[in-house]
C-alpha cells in the first residue's frame, strides 16, 4: 500500500499543475449554466511531460465566491483511459475504463480494470477500484472473488542466501 500511496503522494496528477494544459479532441461541447466543458473523440490531454487519453472527458467548474472565476471541481475521464506521469524521481503509468480526480479533495479513483506502475522500481498494482488521497496519504484497492487484487514488486535477494 505504501507504493500506492506515495504513487500520487509523490506526484501531482495531471491537471493539478499549473503548466499549459492541452486538450486535442474530435468534439468540445460546454454549458455554462450546469458549468460543463466535455471534450468527446479520441481525446488526447498533454501538460508537460503527463498525458491522458480517453474516449471522453468531463471537466466540472465551480464559481468563485463574488466572482466570474469558474475553477475545476472534478475531472472525469472515460472509455479506454490511460495516463502517463512523470516527476523529478519517478515515472508512472495506468489506465482504467474510467478515471476521476477531484483537485479540491486531491482524491483520484480509478474504476474498472485498474492497473498502476511504478516504472523505476516495476512496481504495479491491479484493481477493480484504486482510491489514492493525496493529502492524507491514505489508499485504498478493491476487488471481487473472481479478479482479487494483485500487488507486484521486484525482491532483490541479498548475497547472504549465495553461501
Amino acid at each position: 500500500m505504501k507504493f500506492l500511496a506515495g504513487l500520487l503522494v509523490c506526484s501531482t496528477l495531471l491537471f493539478a499543475q499549473t503548466q499549459k494544459l492541452v486538450i486535442d479532441a474530435e468534439q468540445f461541447e460546454a454549458s455554462d449554466n450546469k458549468g460543463i466543458s466535455s471534450f468527446t473523440g479520441n481525446v488526447k490531454i498533454k501538460m508537460g511531460k503527463d498525458k491522458l487519453n480517453a474516449n471522453k472527458v468531463d471537466i466540472y467548474f465551480v464559481s468563485q465566491k463574488g466572482t466570474n472565476v469558474k475553477t475545476p471541481s472534478k475531472y472525469i475521464a472515460t472509455g479506454n483511459v490511460d495516463f502517463e506521469l512523470v516527476t523529478k524521481l519517478k515515472h508512472y503509468i495506468g489506465k482504467g475504463n474510467k478515471i476521476i480526480y477531484s483537485p479540491s479533495k486531491q482524491e483520484y479513483t480509478v474504476i474498472g480494470n485498474g492497473f498502476l506502475q511504478e516504472k523505476n522500481d516495476n512496481r504495479k498494482i491491479y484493481g477493480d477500484k484504486i482510491y489514492v488521497n493525496q493529502l492524507t496519504g491514505e489508499a485504498r484497492v478493491s476487488g471481487s472473488e473472481d479478479k482479487p487484487v494483485r500487488f507486484i514488486i521486484n525482491i532483490q535477494q541479498g548475497q547472504e542466501g549465495k553461501k
